[in-house]
């Protein structure tokens, strides 16, 4: 299992639609300097710095960098499309890497299941062919059952899911039952930790994240259940780091959970 980092690592640094953002917006260039210093040879560049809308020079210097340095590229990105994941897995191929990360949206929106893993079939022989897999992403949009569902009807040995263990929140599935249903698919993971506390009325509950190590996600269940079903996927690390009143207090605040946490990961999981 090896560990990265993630555009959404460092969010508010690469930029949030509606929020002020950095005077020196984090790209992938950046992302992969932050690799560099933690001595980590995974980044996984995702949908908020879309890799489809980048030229030609931008991609040929993220890769020429990412070679340099000798760290390895993940890919994701939100559509089923075929048209649009078949573009992604030219992408893929590009940075040499063996995994795309889709979140199941169509125009940009809601898709329906049975849509999706119709579209999904569309465009998956060409991932065969150039034997790059495709990780499903949990998210507030769909139950588990429903993505394990998905992968057992496409059936191949290309598809699988990438496991998040934060957002099936939105879609009221607590992370042991989404971990012990997912683990047995996962092909990818994203690590978020996070707290659920009680507003301070006492009527509701809110749900934050929290460096990895030092919230309420119980790492040793979720490494027990990948190694019961022997899956050892990459281990990227997501952060949801709260606003602090300035886009520069954000940014740092992010800083220090990446640190905080990239050492935390590296002790658990070495």
């Amino acid at each position: 299992m090896e560990i990265g980092i993630s555009t959404y690592t460092y969010t508010w640094a690469v930029g949030v639609p509606g929020y002020p953002t950095a005077e020196n917006p984090m790209g992938a260039l950046g992302l992969l300097e932050k690799a560099k210093e933690f001595d980590i040879r995974l980044v996984q560049i995702c949908d908020n710095y879309p890799l489809h809308m980048k030229s030609r020079e931008e991609l040929d210097a993220i890769r020429r960098r990412a070679h340099d340095w000798g760290i390895k590229i993940e890919v994701g990105t939100r559509g089923v499309e075929p048209e649009h994941l078949l573009q992604y897995l030219d992408i893929v191929e590009f940075f040499g890497g063996n995994l795309l990360r889709i979140i199941l949206q169509k125009n940009g929106g809601p898709v329906d299941i049975s849509e999706a893993t119709e579209l999904i079939k569309k465009a998956l022989p060409e991932f065969e062919s150039k034997k790059v897999a495709i990780a499903v992403e949990n998210h507030e949009r769909h139950r588990v059952d429903q993505l394990v569902d998905l992968v057992k009807r496409i059936d191949s040995p290309f598809l699988g899911i990438c496991l998040d263990t934060v957002n099936s929140f939105g879609a009221l599935e607590g992370p042991k039952y989404v971990i012990e249903t997912l683990a047995p698919f996962t092909i990818n993971l994203h690590i978020k930790d996070f707290k659920i506390e009680r507003l301070d009325h006492k009527m509701g509950f809110q749900i934050t994240g929290n460096p990895a190590g030092s919230g309420q996600l119980d790492m040793e269940f979720l490494l027990n259940k990948l190694k019961k079903y022997n899956r050892k996927p990459n281990a990227i690390l997501e952060l949801w780091t709260p606003y602090s009143g300035s886009i520069e207090a954000t940014i740092a605040k992010e800083r220090e959970w990446a640190v905080q946490s990239i050492k935390y990961l590296k002790e658990c999981l070495k």
